[in-house]
């Protein structure tokens, strides 16, 4: 029973991480532009962020969730304007001539703005309360084991999504020139900022 919720929970968080959004195009980008540990950390902030919507579902954890949903206009304007501050500022960043260094604040901001800004996303608590109602993992709310399988599973389908895509994209990296990059910011810049637009305009 364990590695049933287990193989659920990896399979529904690779699926949830999967289509590209703001979050995986911020990961591209970042790759890119600095690196593959830039790009996979802002994917693993995007899956702790996962794994924190994970806890709040598959845990039952009704007043949370309450909270979240009854806030989520509020939650929408934060992450839309971040989406828009973000989007401007990536248009307008100039690459570097060298990667970024593995260590230090750049790192952390990676994996801190991905986390917050995929947490301010009132869907994605609810699209974990769906797909659970939906493939009956619900019922691992009463039990604290089984839901921590599910969990883990989740972190762990988000996570290998992230590596996936930063991994390919890294490889890509040898071929791609300085102009390249600027190309690729102002690109990104623009998904990010109707991101923001439309997240904005779904209020």
């Amino acid at each position: 029973m364990e590695l049933l919720f287990l193989i659920k929970g990896v399979i529904l968080g690779f699926s949830i991480a999967a289509p590209v959004g703001p979050i995986g195009v911020l990961c591209i980008r970042r790759t890119l532009a600095s690196g593959m540990a830039n790009g996979f950390l802002s994917g693993f902030g995007a899956a702790s962020a996962d794994a924190v919507y994970g806890c709040i579902a598959a845990f039952g954890i009704t007043a949370i969730s309450t909270l979240l949903l009854d806030n989520r206009f509020y939650l929408h304007v934060f992450g839309g304007l971040f989406l828009l501050y973000l989007g401007v500022y990536t248009f307008r960043a100039v690459p570097s001539e060298t990667a970024a260094a593995a260590a230090g604040k750049g790192l952390l901001g990676a994996y801190t703005s991905a986390f917050f800004l995929t947490l301010t996303n009132p869907t994605t608590i609810m699209s974990f309360v769906a797909v659970f109602a939906g493939l009956g993992i619900g019922a691992a709310a009463g039990n604290f084991w089984l839901a921590g399988f599910m969990v883990f599973g989740v972190f762990v389908g988000s996570l290998l999504w992230w590596l996936l895509l930063s991994s390919v994209v890294n490889a890509l990296r040898a071929n791609i020139k300085q102009h390249h990059l600027k190309i690729v910011n102002q690109c990104s810049g623009v998904i990010i900022f109707g991101f923001g637009v439309l997240s904005l305009f779904s209020l």
